[in-house]
């Protein structure tokens, strides 16, 4: 039975998108990743949308959700990739293990920047992920 994981951002329009879909792309035998913010831009980054279709990681299903559609699943871990969404971090209803793995926020940066934020999450958060929930 797959784990159910959210990765939680501000906005879940970048980082935490991002997150998502290479943890679904490479550790979906044993995992079931979702996204949300805790406050939701509504919409995802073009350009991270973009890496993510390049890299074959997209997925039409992906895009930018607020918490309050999350907070009754219940999740196997909550994996916070940003500072603000980790002071701000709600309660679940259902006692649930937490993780922090801060990443620079490539928005409004240089194209490569993406890049370089979607490496550090495979190389840093993945194996922590697969450590605790596969």
């Amino acid at each position: 039975m797959k784990k159910n994981v959210l990765i939680l951002c501000t906005g879940n329009s970048c980082r935490s998108i991002m997150a998502e879909a290479l943890i679904n792309a490479k550790l979906g035998d044993c995992v079931q990743a979702q996204s949300s913010g805790v406050k939701a831009s509504g919409s995802v980054n073009p350009n991270a949308k973009a890496l993510l279709e390049k890299k074959g990681y997209w997925k039409d299903e992906y895009h930018s959700k607020v918490i309050e559609s999350v907070l009754d699943t219940a999740f196997d871990l909550v994996v916070t990739v940003c500072d603000h969404a980790k002071e701000s971090c709600p309660t679940f209803p259902k006692a649930v293990k937490t993780l922090h793995m801060s990443f620079d926020d490539p928005s409004e940066k240089a194209l490569h920047e993406y890049e370089i934020t979607l490496d550090l999450i495979q190389k840093e958060l993945l194996p922590l992920i697969q450590k605790e929930v596969c």
